[in-house]
This record gives C-alpha cells, sequence and structure tokens, in this order.
C-alpha cells in the first residue's frame, strides 16, 4: 500500500494546488429546459458558457442554475442527447432562460471515448466500437444492461446462471473470459483471485448505467494487458448531472415447461437517488436486489474425461447400463475405480475383486469362475453421483450498493469517492462447477478529474465466502456416508461390497447355469462353456445388484442426513479435506493519464502511467499460498498521438503501451490507425493493432485438484519444482500409455517445458461506417489476427512413489504452458440501423469469426460459432399521446464445438426472441413495461455443461426513468 500512496502522492498535489481559491464571480443565470414535444421538462440536459469549462445540467424538472460566469455577455451551448443543441446568449446577472430544444436523430452522432482515449464521434471512431446509451438500456427488453451487450455486433454471451453472464468478442469464449477487460468507471471489474469479471454482481445498477462502449478487437495499447479481443467500459451516472431519486419494480415468472423446476417468481428490485446539494457538491446511492429460482445445469450425458477435461468425449450409456457412468452435471461419479485389480500395498485406498476371491472358502474354484472378468481387461466402476439440483442451492441472490461523493474543488476539476459492493449466491463455470455461495466483492476508489487529465486509485476486495466446488464436495460427501475403501473397515467400505456382491452374483448365476447343464445331458466342458456365457449375458444385472447392496444407507437429497453431510464437507477448506474454497484476494491499483494538446497544439497528444498489485489469499485451497500471500505487481506507461491532415479527411493516430509484470518480461503493444473521410458521413478505417496479456494469477499460481483427480498447477517454474518435476520427472500422456500397453520403458518420453511467456496477438482490421441520408447507418468490418504464446495447458504424467513402475498408478498433472505453434483468426461483421417515421426503428447485424491453422491434437478453446445474428425492431413513442412503445429483439446462433476444462462437447444452435411493450405516464413519471426474454419458451444453453434456458415473462413498473 505504501508505494501505493507514494505514486498518488504527486497527483493528489497536482491536484490540491490547482484548487486556487476557486476564483469565480457570483454572476448567476438560472432556466428551464423544455421539449417542443407535449412541452416536456428534460432532465440531464446539458448547459456550458462558451469557450469555458463553466457548465451544469438540469435537475429532473428540468430546471438549471449556473454560477461562475465571469462576464457578460455569455452564450450558453444547450445540449442532449436526442435533442438538437442550441446556443442562447445572455447579457446580465440573474437572467432567467426558458429554452425548448427539437428531438432530432441521434444516430452516428454519440461521442465515443474508448476507441481512443480522446473524446470522437463514433462515426468517425479509427476502430470498430459500439455504443449503449441509457435510452437504449430502458427501452431493451432485456433483463440487465449485462445482456443487451450480447446483441450488439461481434459480441458472445456465455451463461453460466442467471446471475453470472460473460460477454466476449472475437472468440475464445468462456466463462470468466480473461481476453476481454471489462471496467466499470475505470476498475477493472475482474476478481483477482478467481480471475472472472464481476459486473453483472457489483457494479452500478439498470437505472445508474448511463453508457456501455464496447471496443472490439485487440486494445491492449490503450488499456494494457488483458484486452487481447476487447474492452468493455460500463460508465455511470454523475450526481451533478443526474439527479432525483429512481426506482423500479420488475417482478416475472420462469421455468415454464421445465422438467428440472417448477414455474416460480423473478424478483428485482432496485431504487437510485442523487442530489447537488450546492454547485460545489452532489451525492448518489443505489441498491438492487434479485432473487429467482435458477437455471438448472442438467446435461446428463455419459461423459468419459480421460486424462484431460478438454479432451474428454461423450459417450453412450447411462447409469443403468454402464457400471462406470459419469454424467456431465452429476457430481460425486468422478470416483472411479478398476475393481478387478488385485491388493495392493502401495495403493491401500484402492478395492480389488481379486480380494474377494482371496477371501472366499474355495479361492482356486472362484478364481476359475470368474476368470472371464479377472483377464480380460478393466471393469471400472464409479460411485454414485449427484445431480447438480440435488446438492446446489437453486435460490441466486444479488443485492448490490452504489454510491459516490463528487465535490468541485475547482469549476474544471472534479474529484469523487465511490464504492460498489455487491453479494452474492449464484453458479459460475470455470474448471469445475462452483457454487458461489454469500460471495462478495467491493470496489473503492478515489478519483480526481479534469478535461485535460485524471487520477484515480481504488481497491479491489473479494471473498468467495461459502463457495464450493461441486465435484469435489460431492466426492468428499460421498466418503462421508460410505468410504471407498477402509483398510481397517473393509467389510463396509463401499468399492469392496460393490465387489462382493458382483462376484457372488456372477459365481452363483454360473452355478445355477452349470447345474442346469449338467442335468440336460451336458459335459463338464460343454455345461462350463454354457455357464459362462448365460453368466456373461447377465453382468448387467451383477452390477445392478452390487450398486444396490453398496448404496445402502446413501442418503437422499432433502433429508437431514443429507444435509448435515453435505453441508460439513462444504465448510471445510480445500487444503483441509473439504469443498469449500477460501479466497480473499485483493487488487490494488493507481493511474493516471493527461492529455497534453492543450501546450504541445500540433497534434492530440495523452500520455499515462499504471501501478498494480495483486495480494493473492486463498489459504492453500487455489493457489499455492500455503506459506502465506501471494504479491505481484506491474506497471506500465502508455503514449499516444493524433493528428488530422489534409483539412481533416485524414487523422493518424498512434500509440504504445509498456507494462511489465514482475514474473516476466516488459511488453511493448503499438498500435497504428487511419481515418479517411471519403465524403461527408463516410469514412474508411485501417488499424494495425498489437496485444498481449499477462498469464492471470491463476495461470500463474493456481494448485487445485479437479474431477477425476487432476490437479491443475500454474505455469511458474515454482510450482513444477514443488512438485519435483526434476526428481520424479513427468512423462507425455502418448508414451506412459505406450508403456503401459508394451511394458517397455524405452518408450516413455519426458515432458517438457519452454520459458513461461505472455500471450501476444497481431491484428489487422479495415471498416467503413457511413450516414446515409441522416437515417440509416452502416458499419462493417472484417479482421485478421495472429496469436503467439497462445496460453493453454498439456497433461503430464507422474510415476506415484518415483519408479518406473510407479507410472501404472500415475499422478496428472495439467499444466498451464505456451503453445509453440501460431494460431490465427479471421472475421467480419456488419450492421445496419436505420430510422423510418413515427418514431420506428429497425436494426440488424451479422459477424463471424473463425480459428485457422489449428495444429492437431492442439487445444484452442476457441468455443465460438461460426455464424451469428441479430434483428431489432421498436419504437420508442407511437398511439395515444405517443406513450406506447415496444421493442423486439431476436437473435440466431450457431451451433459449435466447446472446450474447457470443465468439458468439452457440442453446444447446438439456437434463436431466441426477446419482447417487451410499454406505456409511459409522464404526468406522473412512470412507465409500466411488460416484457418477456426468450418469448417463445425455447430450451437452449451456451457452453458445454452449463444449463438450459428458458423464457422468463416479466412487469415492471419504473419511476422517473425517462
Amino acid at each position: 500500500m505504501k508505494k501505493i500512496y507514494d505514486l498518488l502522492f504527486p497527483f493528489l498535489l497536482v491536484a490540491l494546488v490547482s484548487v486556487n481559491a476557486f476564483s469565480q464571480s457570483n454572476n448567476t443565470v438560472s432556466g428551464n429546459i423544455k421539449s417542443t414535444i407535449n412541452n416536456e421538462n428534460i432532465a440531464a440536459v446539458s448547459i456550458i458558457v462558451k469557450g469555458t469549462g463553466t457548465g451544469t445540467y438540469t435537475d429532473d424538472k428540468g430546471n438549471f442554475k449556473l454560477s461562475g460566469i465571469k462576464k457578460f455577455p455569455a452564450t450558453l451551448v444547450i445540449s442532449s442527447v436526442g435533442f438538437a443543441p442550441k446556443e442562447v446568449l445572455v447579457t446580465s446577472n440573474s437572467s432567467s432562460v426558458s429554452v425548448v430544444l427539437d428531438p432530432t436523430s441521434a444516430l452516428a452522432q454519440d461521442v465515443v471515448v474508448a476507441a481512443s482515449r480522446l473524446p470522437e464521434r463514433i462515426l468517425e471512431s479509427p476502430v470498430t466500437i459500439e455504443r449503449v446509451s441509457s435510452t437504449a438500456i430502458r427501452n431493451s427488453p432485456a433483463l440487465s444492461y449485462y445482456d443487451i451487450v450480447g446483441t450488439l455486433k461481434g459480441v458472445d454471451i456465455i451463461t453460466s446462471s442467471l446471475n453470472f453472464k460473460t460477454p466476449s468478442t472475437r472468440g475464445f469464449n468462456g466463462s470468466g473470459n480473461l481476453r476481454l477487460n471489462q471496467l466499470v468507471d475505470g476498475m477493472d471489474n475482474q476478481a483477482p483471485g478467481l480471475n472472472f469479471p464481476v459486473g453483472s454482481m457489483i457494479g452500478p445498477t439498470d437505472l445508474d448505467v448511463d453508457n456501455m462502449e464496447l471496443l472490439g478487437g485487440a486494445s491492449s495499447a490503450l488499456y494494457g494487458p488483458g484486452g487481447m479481443n476487447g474492452t468493455l467500459l460500463i460508465n455511470s451516472k454523475n450526481p451533478f448531472k443526474y439527479q432525483g431519486l429512481s426506482a423500479q419494480v420488475k417482478e416475472g415468472v420462469m421455468h415454464i415447461g421445465d422438467n428440472a423446476r417448477s414455474a416460480s417468481a423473478y424478483n428485482d428490485v432496485s431504487m437510485r437517488y442523487a442530489r447537488a446539494l450546492s454547485e460545489k457538491f452532489a451525492f448518489k446511492f443505489g441498491v438492487q436486489y434479485i432473487q429467482a429460482k435458477d437455471w438448472v445445469a442438467q446435461d446428463y450425458s455419459n461423459f468419459n474425461r480421460g486424462n484431460n477435461p478438454a479432451t474428454g468425449k461423450t459417450i453412450p450409456g447411462s447409469r443403468t447400463d454402464d457400471p462406470n457412468y459419469q454424467g456431465v452435471n452429476v457430481y460425486g461419479d468422478e470416483t472411479s475405480l478398476d475393481i478387478r485389480k488385485p491388493p495392493s500395498t502401495g495403493d491401500p485406498g484402492t478395492p480389488f475383486l481379486q480380494g474377494v476371491v482371496a477371501a472366499s472358502p474355495n479361492p482356486q474354484q472362484f478364481a476359475a469362475i470368474l476368470a472371464p472378468y479377472l483377464t480380460n481387461g478393466a471393469i471400472n466402476v464409479s460411485r454414485t453421483g449427484y445431480k447438480e439440483a440435488d446438492i446446489i442451492d437453486p435460490t441466486t441472490k444479488n443485492l448490490r450498493f452504489s454510491g459516490a461523493i463528487h465535490y468541485k474543488i475547482t469549476p474544471s476539476v472534479e474529484s469523487s469517492l465511490s464504492a460498489n459492493w455487491g453479494s452474492g449466491t449464484t453458479v459460475y463455470t470455470g474448471s469445475d462447477r462452483y457454487s458461489l455461495r454469500d460471495f462478495k466483492m467491493a470496489q473503492y476508489k478515489l478519483e480526481f478529474r479534469h478535461k485535460n487529465w485524471f487520477l484515480r486509485g481504488y481497491t479491489t476486495q473479494e471473498d468467495a465466502g461459502k463457495s464450493f466446488n461441486a465435484t469435489a464436495t460431492s466426492q468428499l460427501f460421498n466418503e462421508g456416508w460410505k468410504r471407498s475403501f477402509n483398510p481397517a473397515n473393509a467389510a463396509g467400505s463401499w468399492y469392496p461390497q460393490y465387489a462382493a456382491v458382483f462376484a457372488t452374483g456372477a459365481a452363483t448365476t454360473y452355478q445355477t447355469a452349470f447345474v442346469a447343464a449338467k442335468g440336460a445331458g451336458q459335459t463338464d466342458q460343454q455345461a462350463a462353456a454354457t455357464a459362462q456365457g448365460v453368466m456373461l449375458a447377465n453382468t448387467a444385472a451383477y452390477h445392478s445388484a452390487a450398486r444396490t447392496y453398496a448404496d445402502q444407507g446413501r442418503p437422499e437429497p432433502g433429508t437431514p442426513q443429507f444435509t448435515k453431510i453435505f453441508d460439513s464437507v462444504a465448510a471445510r477448506s480445500i487444503s483441509n479435506g473439504g469443498g469449500l474454497f477460501v479466497d480473499k484476494s485483493a487488487l490494488y491499483m493507481t493511474e493516471g493519464q493527461y492529455n497534453l494538446t492543450d501546450k504541445v497544439k500540433f497534434a492530440e497528444v495523452l500520455v499515462g502511467a499504471s501501478f498494480k498489485r495483486y495480494v493473492l489469499n486463498s489459504g492453500g485451497t487455489i493457489f499455492a499460498d500455503t506459506a502465506g500471500r501471494i504479491g505481484i505487481n506491474e506497471v506500465g506507461a502508455s503514449f499516444l498521438i493524433s493528428k488530422r491532415f489534409f483539412k481533416d479527411v485524414l487523422k493518424l493516430t498512434a500509440s504504445t503501451r509498456y507494462d511489465k509484470n514482475e514474473n516476466f518480461k516488459g511488453r511493448f503493444t503499438p498500435r497504428f490507425s487511419a481515418v479517411i473521410t471519403v465524403a461527408k458521413d463516410n469514412n474508411l478505417r485501417l488499424s494495425y493493432q498489437t496485444a498481449y496479456r499477462f498469464p492471470s494469477t491463476q495461470n500463474q499460481w493456481i494448485n487445485l485438484v479437479i474431477g477425476g483427480g487432476i490437479r491443475l498447477i500454474g505455469g511458474l517454474p515454482q510450482l513444477r519444482d514443488f512438485y519435483n518435476f526434476k526428481g520424479n520427472p513427468v512423462y507425455t500422456v502418448e508414451s506412459v500409455q505406450a508403456f503401459a500397453a508394451s511394458g517397455n520403458p524405452a518408450l516413455l518420453k519426458q515432458q517438457t517445458f519452454g520459458e513461461y511467456k505472455p500471450e501476444s496477438a497481431t491484428s489487422y482490421e479495415i471498416g467503413y461506417k457511413t450516414l446515409v441520408g441522416g437515417k440509416l447507418l452502416l458499419d462493417a468490418y472484417a479482421y485478421y489476427t495472429k496469436y503467439e504464446n497462445f496460453i493453454g495447458r498439456t497433461t503430464a504424467l507422474q510415476s506415484s512413489n518415483g519408479t518406473i513402475p510407479g507410472l501404472l498408478n500415475y499422478k496428472i498433472y495439467s499444466v498451464s504452458v505456451n503453445s509453440t505453434e501460431k494460431v490465427n483468426t479471421q472475421g467480419w461483421g456488419l450492421s445496419a440501423e436505420y430510422l423510418l417515421p413515427n418514431n420506428f426503428s429497425i436494426n440488424a447485424n451479422a459477424y463471424s469469426d473463425e480459428i485457422k491453422n489449428v495444429p492437431a491434437n492442439f487445444i484452442t478453446y476457441y468455443n465460438t460459432p461460426k455464424y451469428r445474428a441479430n434483428v431489432g425492431l421498436a419504437n420508442s413513442g407511437f398511439l395515444y399521446k405517443k406513450r406506447v412503445g415496444f421493442a423486439l429483439q431476436y437473435r440466431f446462433q450457431d451451433a459449435y464445438y466447446y472446450e474447457n476444462d470443465f468439458g468439452a462437447g457440442n453446444v447446438p444452435a439456437f434463436h431466441t426472441l426477446d419482447a417487451q411493450i410499454n406505456f409511459k405516464m409522464p404526468a406522473i413519471k412512470t412507465m409500466i413495461k411488460l416484457g418477456a426474454t426468450n418469448l417463445t419458451n425455447h430450451y437452449y444453453t451456451t457452453a458445454f455443461g452449463n444449463p438450459n434456458i428458458g423464457g422468463l415473462y416479466y412487469v415492471a413498473l419504473a419511476y422517473n426513468v425517462f
């Protein structure tokens, strides 16, 4: 922390020096702003004294009061999104101004910042960018602003649960995407330890979001490491501009026709209040609470995960016909053993079929009868698992608080102290399905902002609460009610019981059939062959009987016995033999930026710097931090220059950024772009962009056992040293399999590890944007990206006891590594937005992404459909006094193959239709909305192993939102 304060102090000093007595006069102008439509007051209108930084906004009644005018006459510049701007001349102190604004098309007039960190019209952006306004949020049928992002060109959404959604762009989708920066009011909203973005769980409420800007493509040059495929900026409302009380109640119903849940309620209540107590001081606070029964992951396909779930496959079979059945969304059945193996003192936890034979009254005869089972390959048997609905609380809850205090130190320097806090219960898909219970995260920020510079410092504090790993907890739960094998009580253990009943059933069938065959006149040899055939034909029955017997006493979900045992396991940390993962990691960040344009004159110039520190604290449950917290420091600096040529026909921009992580070499990421104005409102854009990401905190330091006993470890050499890869080498999967089949140790091949590096990308993009007749906005882009040092995982096998024979009973490691191969991706996107008469509008987009030149057996985790499309139709006001509005939004997504540490498989194509109709009551500032997401209730899933999503139908009552 001291380093942060040391960096922060010089900037604070600059801000305080800027105060210089706040020397403004008492000249004051007040007034009111109305719309020509129905003569309604307009809130949040900007009023600025032309040529100065002095300004204010109208309140929720359309009134304003502006002080600090140095001299008269003065010109007021009055502007608001959706209205034509006006200039009004005031000539004397205490003037009262009444202004009426005319509605106008705002198409392509939006000003964006994300594209180059400089304000510019979206039409002139040097790269592909999308913007969502507060008006679009209000009129959308989507449940939240996060869902709206999924309708933008180039965007995919992965839904792990009702309240956990991850947007991605340009491929490599997944829960907790690490290649897309997400910044909320400038703060990175990625959980520092768990590594997933939590913008849908904490941050501003729906009522407090001013706008969102999505920058597709490489953006590390502007926003630092992580922006491989894009950056999403979410900006909340300033309390000086947006004042008053706003509230919304949204009640709905979901799970209609759901075979895993009965129909249940959806509850969403939110409120925002903001007030400017003076021209210098304003505050705001907001709260939102969501509660519902969540969607259920219910893929019960038989999944063979092998040595790596990302290369696993679904196979035929179910619990009734496969003794080794392991369901995708069934947990606890990952415990699997071969019951035919003989006892081994080296592995006392393994039960064996030969142990039953040896303990029988006539072992030789018993062995002869069971010979086909003892010698003809493995008989793998899995423990009986539990469905997700049995072990994970279906109730999703999310409580969010946000607040801020703003103080204008001078008319041009505004300070703010803000906080976002959220707590929730939901489900997340990562390397496993995780039940996030009482998860908490908070962000606190101090910021100073001037039109030419800003300085901010913030911290992110994470607490995983009572969250647990579904697989590990279920496996341990099974061990809690009955051990798989207990040397001190073999007869009371699950696998010995299973093996005994299986062997007894097979032997009994054999003997009965043998006697019958002899009675029919067959010879001993003939009778033995007949009996063996009958025995083998009834193998499924022995497995069924064995499982029924071994499962005696198995707790049923919902019973006191089940709850007592399961909760005790879920409450113990992973490091103490439970399923609870502890995570109280933190992030500390300081950054600043200065616009030197006013000083250098000849071009627009920006400089910036940042310092970041992660503090990992999982108590050994996620990271290799049993000996204490792990710190990771990063520093960065950036430079941008932009210049217009040939009477603004050509705009060139160049930028670069340098970042250094203490565990990796420093990296430069340059970017060059050109915008060519072909004709008025017709712009061609070209860009060369580079990006990279340092391996995430988990990529670096994870140390976690997942399903199948696979241990995930980070890519830093310290972890390989900890597991003695030098003294007890690890080998490739293929070579160990070849050794096991042949017994020839010469076939073994050691797994090697090169230098662990940041992942990098180089991208080329061309785009064209045009506004036709002020009514039709067209945008198109195409890109090509090359990836190097691709961060993935490789599986390595290690002897259980340090000897070559010990490789027959190996340990499995999944190690984070860089690929030596280069991977290329390419794609395109088209969009159109057309303003029709009488407030109707239509929009459509289509886009495609695909990966090229993928090496054989290389796991890309690309997880991206080739084709997607969105079509929307809306009206902001028609029929009775133009108070009725509606919106329809259709989405299509192509089928694709999904790879993840949790599993891999096909995701079917789907299409959805969202809709809403609303009625406005301006006299009481109220709007009522009737809406639905997935109106047709066509259930679909967005990723392998994730839940099926059905329709949600709601009615919303909102106050002071328009």
